[in-house]
This record gives C-alpha cells, sequence and structure tokens, in this order.
C-alpha cells in the first residue's frame, strides 16, 4: 500500500518512509508503585520506562522506531509492536508500515505488553481523529447481511476503536462488494459520515479501480452510460431508457491484455451498486470469476475486481490526502500478453 501525501507538496513527493524522520525526544518515565521495602540491602525493582517521542515528519511505524530506538535490534522491535508496546496518540498500533504524520506522539511501553487482537482480512492505512482508511480483502463482508457473527470489516474496527474509549464507534462511509478487494473508509463520527457522503462528489477527487475481465476488450478506452435498476432478486441490470433507474456512468481504459483477459484501470463518475460488474457486463466483457453477472471462468479464484486508489479531501484539515493499493499480482499474470518471438 503507497500513501502520496498531497500531490501539490512537492518537498514530500519521493522521499522514503522515515527516512528524514526528525524526532523530539519527550521525557517521562512510568511512575513508580514498587515498594522500597524488604530485606536489607536489597534494591527495589526499577521500572522499566515509558518513552515518548514526536513525529516531525511523515514516516512510517517501523522505519522511525528503528531510526528513533537506540540500543534494540530490528528483531527486538519488531517483536515490541506484535506484543503491542507500541503507541500511535494512545492507541496502540502493531502495523510496520503503519503511516505517520507530523505532531503524533509515539510512546514505547517496554514493561506491560497491551493485548492488541490481531484483524482478519483488512489492514489499516490511516487513521487519524476524524478518519480510518483501510485495505480489505478479497472475501471480507464490509459490513453484515444479517447474521449476528458475520466477520466484517466494520465490526473489527468498531472494536478496534473501543479499545481506547468504549463508547467510540466507526460509521460507514462507502462499501465494497465481499469479494472486491482494495481501499476504503470509515468514519468515526456519525455527523462526519453525513457529510461525507452529502459531498461525495466534491470531497473525493480519484475513485479508481482495476478490473480483470474476460475475452478481448478492443476499445482501448471508453465510457458506459446507463441507467441501473434491481430486480427483486437482489440482481443490477441496465435500462437504455433515460430516467429509468439510476444513472451510472463508468469509464475505461485497456492497461494490458491477452486472447483470454485484459485488465482496465477503471474510473467511477457515479457510485451505484454493482456499477462496475454490470458495466462490464454490459459490454460483452464480464469481470472474471463473476458468475452473478455473466462469467464463464474460475480460473483467477475470486471475483476480478480492485479498488486501486482513493483521493478524497480530508473534511477537517482540508489536507488532499491519496491512498494506492497495488494491482493484485494474479490480475497481472492472468492478463499478460503472450511473449513475442
Amino acid at each position: 500500500m503507497n500513501t502520496r501525501r498531497n500531490p501539490k507538496d512537492s518537498s514530500k513527493r519521493g522521499a522514503k518512509p522515515g527516512m528524514n524522520a526528525k524526532v523530539q525526544p519527550k521525557s517521562g518515565t512510568r511512575s513508580a508503585n514498587s515498594k522500597t521495602g524488604g530485606k536489607p540491602g536489597a534494591t527495589a525493582k526499577t521500572p522499566a520506562p515509558v518513552k515518548s517521542y514526536t513525529v516531525a515528519e511523515p514516516a512510517e511505524l517501523l522505519a522511525f522506531l528503528l531510526k528513533t530506538v537506540t540500543g534494540r535490534g530490528r528483531n527486538s522491535i519488531k517483536s515490541m509492536l506484535s506484543r503491542g508496546q507500541v503507541s500511535v496518540n494512545g492507541k496502540a498500533v502493531t502495523k510496520h508500515n503503519f503511516q505517520l504524520h507530523p505532531g503524533q506522539t509515539i510512546t514505547i511501553d517496554q514493561e506491560k505488553p497491551v493485548q492488541v487482537k490481531e484483524m482478519i482480512g483488512l489492514t489499516i492505512v490511516h487513521e487519524d481523529d476524524d478518519l480510518i482508511v483501510i485495505q480489505k480483502d478479497a472475501g471480507l463482508l464490509s459490513i453484515a447481511t444479517g447474521e449476528d457473527n458475520e466477520l466484517t470489516a466494520y465490526r473489527q474496527l468498531m472494536e478496534h476503536v473501543r479499545l481506547s474509549n468504549p463508547q467510540n464507534r466507526v460509521f460507514v462511509v462507502h462499501r465494497l462488494d465481499r469479494d472486491t478487494s482494495g481501499v476504503m473508509m470509515f468514519a468515526k463520527s456519525e455527523p462526519l459520515q453525513q457529510m461525507l457522503q452529502n459531498t461525495w462528489k466534491d470531497t473525493v477527487k480519484e475513485r479508481s479501480y482495476v478490473a480483470l475481465v474476460e475475452g478481448v476488450v478492443k476499445k482501448p478506452e471508453g465510457t458506459i452510460s446507463s441507467w441501473l435498476k434491481e430486480t427483486s432478486t437482489l440482481k443490477m441490470y441496465s435500462s437504455p431508457h433515460e430516467g429509468d433507474g439510476l444513472h451510472a456512468v463508468t469509464h475505461y481504459k485497456l492497461i494490458q491484455a491477452n486472447r483470454h483477459f485484459s485488465l482496465l484501470e477503471v474510473h467511477l463518475e457515479t457510485g451505484r451498486k454493482n456499477q462496475i460488474r454490470v458495466h462490464m457486463s454490459d459490454i460483452g466483457h464480464p469481470i472474471a470469476g463473476d458468475k452473478k453477472y455473466g462469467a464463464e471462468t474460475k480460473a483467477v479464484g475470486r471475483l476480478g475486481l480492485h479498488a486501486r486508489v482513493l483521493s478524497f479531501v480530508h473534511p477537517t484539515t482540508g489536507e488532499l490526502l491519496t491512498f494506492e493499493s497495488a494491482i493484485p499480482k494474479t490480475f497481472l499474470k492472468y492478463s499478460a500478453p503472450a511473449p513475442t518471438n
């Protein structure tokens, strides 16, 4: 996962995370509660210190720790991370590539590890007081479909934010289908959720996908426009008649192809349910693995759809944040052009 900060800020572009991080150590140790009594001559056990640092420049967490923490090797620092002994602004973080931003406080507690539940099928790539941005794996539900015990991104993130305060909550801003992987965002308050949903077209500057579709897409680029409706069996379909459903516009550009599959870059002008899946089927090139909308292939073992880029203006800071996820290797493999002799 590559996180691009504001592209207009050329001083940050191209810098390796953590390489130029400057820190300002804060003094502070855990208050001593140990008793000094005991056998004559016995030395009271000194609690391990709690050290804090302030982030001065953007960096990834592991790189920051390797540069900042002295007297410990790489494996030791990675172990502290996995045991939940490292906190960012008071919240335990275990992800090595967690993105740090200026002003955040990193606390290292060498005495008492915090029990952190490992998340399944998702990675937090950005978190602040307002938002959480994740990368979701294919196969994980965004939110529950009715079953109480379903594993979802929403449920895991709710548990995550309540570690620091039982009153904390997360709110769904947009969704990805269960079998679609990639970048998605959650809000930490209901007013913010509503604001983001109401201003989505203005707030989101780029939202692009990669789609692995069946067959050879002959036009190198194109636009698909139709009105989407839903059947009683919850399947979406296109209507060519203006106003007969919700208007949906999809733009695509060919990345690479062979005689079996094509890999497309897809940009959404609108965000309707199953929009890309329906539109790819409309042009005769259903998404690989998408039996619901006419696919015949199963070679990829998943739905060939990945949310690659999400770029938006932060609703509080006004900063342009861009999160980019790599194209799945299987997509590249199955759409690779045949070698030329």
